[in-house]
């Protein structure tokens, strides 16, 4: 499993074989089953998760029970909760597997130690933080400026493959939409 994370650093940048065994030495493989969770609401989030395979969902739950997804990580996507990795206070959000899935845990003193000792982590960690803050920007945009029809094109784009691995419900609760607008679209289309 290790062997996938390696490849995924080594396509960011160049790694030592010593260094490569330093984040190794540090990285806890976890198995996660179909709604199995990674992180509960009420829980301090203290670390980040690579997604060798599967998928995870990021949500939260109004006080009306409804669930807001606010994003998804596949395959080599990492998955975290920054607010609460941050602050120390307890996760609003719940991440869950939507189908079995394998991620890398790297606690988060260890992932700084790595950033520190580590100048290609680091490098890859501050690209990770600029593609995920233009990420934020842009579904910010495409919340408050696109059409419905727009929200899913761009689903679709974003998230290749991912309809048919996720039921579509999940799709329509992370565009914003009711699963009936949904499935008129997906009609129309």
């Amino acid at each position: 499993m290790f062997a996938v994370f390696e490849q995924y650093l080594q396509s960011k940048a160049f790694f030592t074989p010593a260094e490569i065994e330093q984040i190794q030495a540090v990285s806890v493989v976890r198995a996660l089953r179909k709604r199995q969770y990674l992180l509960q609401a009420g829980d301090v989030w203290q670390a980040n998760a690579f997604v060798v395979s599967g998928c995870l969902r990021t949500y939260s739950v109004d006080a009306k029970g409804l669930e807001h997804i606010i994003g998804f990580a596949v395959e080599n996507w990492w998955a975290s909760d920054q607010e609460s990795l941050l602050s120390g206070q307890p996760s609003r959000y719940n991440i869950e597997a939507t189908e079995d899935s394998t991620v890398i845990v790297l606690k988060n003193d260890d992932f700084e130690r790595l950033r520190r000792e580590v100048p290609a982590f680091d490098q890859v960690v501050k690209a990770l933080v600029l593609r995920s803050f233009m990420a934020s920007q842009s579904r910010v945009h495409s919340a408050i400026s696109y059409s419905a029809e727009e929200k899913y094109r761009e689903f679709l784009q974003k998230y290749p493959g991912l309809a048919q691995r996720i039921p579509q419900h999940m799709v329509a609760s992370y565009l914003g939409l009711t699963a009936e607008t949904l499935s008129r679209i997906r009609r129309q289309a």
